[in-house]
């Protein structure tokens, strides 16, 4: 269950419209925000830290948040013994999700911390960076959002690439903006494609509130909505189809997960310029203190459920106001996938690393410069950890790389998938590379610009499975059609170019892995699919399939194009969000 999100995840900016610092106009009958950059919005000066030794620290409703509570001691108020105090720090808890009071809180110097997703901290780089003090450096990533965020639409969108044209609601200022913009972008689309509708509120808090699934659920206008997982299962009823009844929406149903699309949505903690010159000691402790949580959150989470339970009741009553609400926080935790030692290594440290901290960062401004949230490109620091020394106590620091996905549940999918015809069905992205008669080779360099989309995509959307499908030219079986040959021979044909097909797309998907780790990037090999679809899927425009899958005269290509055309590997990104028995997230 996941209806603990319904509380407050993330809803910066709630407030902006009540202290007017959003101008508001009515469409329909609810009303719209314009957001205005926050170079506008935020106009305090900072000032110089003047700080006790025990430090405010923000958290926010989100699961990752419940290992700051056990680098705390499970306690508001630093407890004896913890891994904040064995750091030599003191710090009281409290959470804040309205993102404006984080920038006055920090600006003031109340605390020097921010927490946020990369792309809120991104945002706020112009309104921040008016004092070089205050710039903010961002000096840990907690999580990865898996799960827990999720593009809803109605009916008739069955791609990334059926937003053109459509009409988007999502939360101005929120955790979404980067999510929207990183989809339209892998679609082929810009924000110029699509009309978006901006809401002020990530939930519905009352009566005159507007949230995007409000929008989605009363404007006929709105297609398509980013909301957190709780939302998104009440408007599709249950996460199916949405039946019109109770809370959904006839017809809606989830287009795409946080659970599919796994390296979007970054959670981070920043600190003031001036504050890490000064403090830098403190600062590398709090990193590794947060790092010791993580493994003992993990060890929590895997060893004993009643002391899980017990370590889940303190950030339960932070996180959500309830010690009771256990279970919600558990939920919690499952949508965020930690990213502990290994995952801050290769995001800070690896600058080869497709979602990396300055690749993302890149396209995070980027996007908002886009969308006029950024006048220009402010791009974030990091505060260079030295890694070897902050593994100092930590139990796991060997750079491992799991298969995520069970191998023969994939290989039975692709099958099931060239058996119903049904290769289009979850497909969210897809291109294809050409390749010459007997050609057997496909060397990176020859096919550069596809196999580094390859790598980001496959990076991108960790949680998606990557096919890599290969076609073999039909005119040659479909010669031996017309002049009448025998079952025996047509079969023996197709499955000749079946087998053909199926070694040219292996060899694909191993050159793309070398080229991968040839750049420094290492790519998931239970990750990719590889099938042989032979003749029997050409792309001629005139062509037609019969239920067995075989082919008819008229696919026979009309043309040198045509011809040229159907030799082909394929690329497919496809959700498998319900295929449980196929992706085994770590």
């Amino acid at each position: 269950m996941h209806h603990r999100r319904l509380l407050t995840r993330r809803s910066p900016y709630a407030l902006l419209a009540l202290l007017g610092l959003l101008v508001v106009s009515d469409a329909w009958a609810l009303s719209y925000e314009h957001p205005k950059p926050l170079r506008e919005v935020v106009t305090a000066a900072a000032r110089d830290c003047r700080l006790g030794k025990t430090l405010p620290l923000p958290t926010i409703a989100w699961g990752a948040d419940v290992a700051t509570s056990l680098a705390n001691g499970n306690a508001k108020q630093t407890a004896p013994g913890s891994p904040f105090d064995r750091a030599g720090l003191s710090f009281s808890l409290y959470r804040q999700d309205q993102f404006t009071q984080q920038l006055d809180d920090y600006l003031a110097c109340r605390t020097p911390f921010l927490r946020g997703t990369l792309g809120m901290v991104g945002m706020a780089t112009e309104a921040l960076s008016k004092d070089p003090g205050a710039k903010p450096v961002v000096i840990y990533q907690l999580s990865w959002s898996a799960g827990g965020d999720a593009l809803v639409v109605k009916q008739g969108i069955r791609s990334p690439k059926d937003l053109r044209g459509k009409t988007i609601a999502v939360q101005a200022y929120g955790p979404h903006v980067d999510y929207l913009t990183t989809i339209l972008k892998d679609a082929g689309l810009t924000v110029d494609d699509v009309r978006i509708k901006w809401v002020r509120d990530l939930l519905q808090l009352d009566d005159n509130s507007v949230s995007p699934s409000r929008a989605f659920r009363e404007d006929s206008s709105v297609d398509a909505a980013f909301v957190i997982i709780p939302e998104a299962l009440a408007l599709t009823s249950g996460g199916q189809v949405g039946a019109g009844a109770e809370d959904s929406v006839r017809g809606a149903h989830i287009l795409l997960s946080t659970k599919t699309a796994n390296r979007i949505i970054a959670d981070v903690y920043a600190v003031r310029a001036d504050y890490l010159q000064q403090n830098r000691a403190k600062v590398q402790g709090f990193v590794n203190a947060l790092l010791r949580a993580e493994e003992q959150m993990a060890q929590l989470a895997k060893s004993n459920a009643a002391a899980w339970r017990r370590a889940l009741a303190p950030a339960a009553d932070l996180l959500l106001d309830s010690a009771a609400a256990v279970d919600d926080a558990a939920a919690m935790v499952a949508d965020a996938e930690m990213a502990g030692y290994r995952g801050n290594v290769s995001f800070f440290g690896d600058p080869q690393y497709p979602r990396g901290f300055e690749h993302l960062d890149k396209e995070i401004q980027s996007s908002f410069k886009a969308l006029g949230l950024l006048r220009k490109s402010t791009p974030l620091q990091q505060a260079k950890w030295d890694y070897a020394a902050l593994a100092k106590g930590l139990s796991d620091t060997r750079n491992v790389t799991l298969p995520r996905f069970d191998t023969a549940a994939v290989a039975q999918l692709m099958e099931r998938r060239g058996r119903t015809q049904a290769d289009e069905d979850g497909v969210l992205f897809s291109f294809e590379i050409y390749f010459q008669p007997n050609q057997n080779q496909f060397p990176a360099q020859s096919y550069q610009q596809a196999y580094d989309k390859a790598i980001q995509l496959a990076s991108t959307y960790g949680g998606a499975l990557l096919t890599v499908e290969g076609h073999s030219d039909p005119l040659g079986y479909l010669r031996q059609k017309k002049k009448g040959a025998s079952t025996v021979v047509l079969n023996r044909l197709r499955q000749a170019a079946k087998n053909l097909s199926f070694s040219r797309a292996n060899a694909v998907k191993d050159s793309l892995i070398a080229h991968a780790n040839a750049q420094g990037t290492t790519l998931d090999a239970s990750q990719f699919g590889v099938t042989g679809h032979g003749v029997s899927k050409p792309n001629t425009a005139q062509c037609t399939h019969n239920a067995s899958g075989d082919i008819n005269l008229n696919c026979a290509p009309r043309n040198k194009q045509e011809w040229d055309a159907t030799r082909r590997v394929v690329f497919k990104i496809i959700q498998v969000e319900a295929e449980s028995n196929v992706f085994q997230p770590l």
